[in-house]
């Protein structure tokens, strides 16, 4: 009887071990190399980016509104974690007391300029503003007002930059024709000292906005940045109303050699140099800056764009950043704007 019983429970066991699928495999799992690598943007609220390096730290600084502030850091994809300084809040009333814009912090011969845009409340009335501070560290001492930039002609001026090239100081900005509004032109001028333009002189108008894909929206050439490489100097600006998602950069170039103050001098790409977006979380993308890696060998561009479409010209605009190249002619080649959140390999030397 117990032999039976044995036969009829192994027969069972059988019968069940038969009716069991076969364990499907899993399959291997491939882990992110998240070492040495980041995403993305590095800071969210954050329109209108400036970097500038020296003394092995970044500064950065973008468009509050409300002040101005300094971010410094060792490394630029870690921008995140470092704490901004403000180092200047504006007068309750008066023409630089509203609307501060597109902040840019440069070093000319040991001393710290930072030039912004500000109006009285009313944007007809914005002009360029600098500041001064002679300490080594410009998240540290005191910062002069220095007043408005007395550019030729006197007329609305935004996004001012500077280059200093060959023993000359010179000043980009966008502007317009006259007070009534309209489209947004490229100027340049030069300048005696940091917070003085040369005197006698008028302003020169380098470029406005000619093609279609700087009149989306409406006709805009603003933000100029300039670059420099080898014997070239750039111009790369932003171009279309920056409430659209078809924000973009363009380029101007020059011989370094060669008069800039001249018209004649400079080539304007007839195509976009950069965007406009590319989906995948970059929407609008523009108003840029540049910097190189702590090793020295590696180019980057920084920029501002929106995460999601018809996100308009607010403080949903991030930073982001991605490196560059070089063309066989030298000039910059900045390949598509990278989809928000794809790791990147950091900086050389972070």
């Amino acid at each position: 009887m117990k032999n039976l019983l044995f036969v009829v429970l192994s027969l069972l066991l059988a019968c069940q071990s038969a009716k069991q699928p076969d364990p499907v495999p899993t399959p291997p799992v491939t882990p992110v190399d998240t070492v040495g690598r980041f995403a993305n943007p590095l800071l969210t609220a954050a329109p209108d980016p400036w970097v500038t390096q020296k003394d092995g730290f970044y500064y950065v600084m973008h468009t509050t509104g409300a002040n101005l502030r300094i971010y410094k850091t060792s490394a630029m994809s870690r921008l995140g974690q470092a704490r901004p300084v403000t180092v200047w809040t504006p007068p309750a009333t008066g023409p630089n007391s509203r609307n501060i814009w597109a902040p840019e912090l440069f070093n000319v011969n040991g001393v710290w300029y930072i030039y912004y845009a500000a109006d009285d409340g009313n944007d007809r009335n914005h002009r360029m503003f600098v500041l001064e501070n002679t300490a080594a560290d410009p998240t540290t001492g005191t910062w002069t007002d220095r007043g408005r930039l007395n550019l030729p002609e006197n007329k609305w001026a935004i996004d001012g930059t500077l280059l200093q090239r060959n023993g000359q100081l010179y000043f980009a900005w966008s502007g317009w024709e006259t007070d009534l509004g309209g489209s947004q032109h490229l100027y340049i001028c030069r300048l005696t000292n940091p917070y003085t333009a040369e005197a006698a002189t008028t302003r020169v108008r380098l470029s406005s906005p000619d093609f279609a894909w700087e009149k989306e929206g409406f006709g805009v050439n603003e933000g100029p940045e300039f670059l420099t490489h080898g014997n070239k100097v750039f111009l790369v600006y932003s171009a279309s109303f920056c409430g659209t998602d078809l924000y973009a950069l363009g380029q101007l170039s020059a011989d370094s050699s060669a008069n800039l103050l001249d018209t004649r001098s400079w080539t304007k790409s007839a195509t976009p140099v950069f965007g406009p977006n590319a989906g995948n979380g970059t929407f609008g993308v523009g108003h840029n800056g540049f910097f190189t890696s702590r090793n020295g060998q590696e180019n980057w561009l920084v920029y501002h764009a929106n995460a999601a479409q018809g996100q308009g010209c607010g403080d949903l605009r991030s930073i982001r950043m991605q490196p560059f190249s070089w063309k066989p002619d030298g000039s910059p080649d900045f390949g598509p704007p990278k989809p928000l959140a794809e790791l990147q390999k950091r900086p050389g030397g972070e």
